[in-house]
């Protein structure tokens, strides 16, 4: 008879009380999504490996502190990356020695074709980034959580300790100035709506 995985809840409750196993399993859980989500936000890959060490190193340092809202840590671990990502260069200097230590990280093969690939979506990457730009830093985080990390508004709402109305109020806000921006009668309208159709093609809850 197959066991069922503790529930975050429990490895959370577990770590809490200084349990470097059940954090471990959690890191196991959601270190891959939190790594796609600080590319996402950074469109390099050997950043988003030392973000992800330096979100998990946050949450371990304050998990006396931390009462769960929802059944998984995603929301909380969101909220952290956010933060992180904001002031990424001062974190990745007071966490160097850190990161040394923290388990392992998501690591990448040397297959050329996979390296090939890497390089590849960096790029796609930063033409997204680029297309997303001048809009706010606050409407930029609803756009990576609500559609590419398809969390709903609650998850987004948590994750940023803000009411679920001002998710759905900057998320509108968010498409309607992303299409503003990708009228076809630019020069280069049609990339860019190709690039904001990321951002425009799928809806929280």
């Amino acid at each position: 008879m197959t066991l069922e995985p503790p529930p975050d809840r429990e490895l959370w409750t577990r770590a809490r009380d200084g349990d470097e196993r059940a954090f471990g399993e959690l890191f196991d859980r959601h270190s891959r999504t939190i790594y796609n989500y600080c590319f996402r936000r950074t469109a390099d890959w050997s950043a988003a490996e030392d973000l992800t060490s330096v979100v998990f190193m946050e949450t371990w340092r304050r998990r006396a502190k931390v009462q769960l809202s929802a059944d998984s840590l995603l929301p909380w671990l969101y909220g952290v990356a956010a933060n992180v990502l904001h002031n990424h260069r001062r974190s990745l200097r007071r966490h160097r020695a850190a990161l040394e230590r923290v388990r392992a990280r998501p690591t990448a093969s040397n297959d050329a074709a996979t390296a090939a690939a890497r390089l590849e979506a960096e790029r796609e990457m930063r033409a997204v980034l680029g297309s997303i730009k001048n809009l706010s830093r606050n409407d930029q985080e609803i756009l990576a959580l609500c559609v590419w990390e398809g969390l709903g508004y609650a998850e987004a709402a948590a994750a940023l300790g803000i009411p679920v109305g001002t998710v759905r109020s900057r998320l509108a806000r968010a498409r309607k100035r992303l299409r503003q921006n990708t009228e076809p009668d630019r020069a280069d309208g049609h990339r860019r709506a190709e690039q904001a159709a990321t951002f425009l093609g799928k809806e929280a809850s």
